[in-house]
């Protein structure tokens, strides 16, 4: 099993959520983040002040998946929640050593 974090704009979410979906994913994590990277952040006018807004508003999709899709979801999440532009995100794959349905009792694959 391997777990994949991906940080992706905001506005991309129901895109990639419907791609992944179609792609057979039936559950993920999602979570409002901030942070930067090369974007750096920006400067936004409000109010008539002009500030420097250095974390950026981004989503952190996690999903927990058989190793035999990891590959197609990896390369669905990246077309999908490309924009061309910077700060698209990033996307992380990582060894899962166990997972364990809380409900059943059934452990990794069959938890997934």
């Amino acid at each position: 099993m391997k777990l994949i974090i991906a940080t992706i704009k905001p506005f991309k979410l129901e895109e990639v959520r419907e791609a992944l979906t179609e792609a057979g994913v039936r559950g993920m994590m999602v979570t409002e983040i901030k942070g930067f990277g090369s974007q750096s952040g920006h400067t936004e006018i409000y109010r008539g002040a002009e500030y420097q807004v250095n974390f950026v508003p981004k989503i952190k999709l996690e999903l927990v998946v058989a190793d035999a899709v990891v590959d197609q979801l990896v390369e669905t999440i990246a077309r999908t929640a490309q924009t061309g532009k910077i700060g698209d995100g990033k996307i992380f794959v990582m060894d899962v050593q166990q997972a364990i349905r809380v409900r059943t009792g059934e452990t990794n694959d069959d938890a997934l």
